[in-house]
């Protein structure tokens, strides 16, 4: 049997006031899903629901079926309050407005 190895990854996800990185090592071949599982971070962010959060590597966003590589991110995003481009131009209508 061939030993297929592992691979070092972190898991991160980004609260407000907080966030959590967790480093683990992996089998090579794993998923990005099955990585977010080992990880525990689910347990420890009960909010996290894998059927309305996205996931990404690097900033890219991905599938959970997608496989990770030596040295990946991945990353759990949550539900932005507000939408980056209304912020915007909520905050260039206040500065022109004065």
């Amino acid at each position: 049997m061939v030993d297929i190895g592992q691979i070092e990854v972190e898991v991160a996800y980004a609260l407000p006031e907080r966030q959590t990185i967790i480093a683990l090592s992996v089998r090579t071949g794993a998923s990005v899903g099955e990585v977010i599982q080992i990880s525990g971070i689910l347990e420890q962010h009960p909010e996290i629901d894998m059927r309305t959060h996205y996931v990404g590597v690097f900033g890219k966003r991905v599938q959970t079926d997608s496989l990770v590589s030596l040295g990946d991110r991945v990353e759990i995003y949550r539900r932005l309050m507000v939408d980056p481009k209304q912020a915007r131009r909520a905050r260039i209508r206040n500065k022109t407005a004065k």
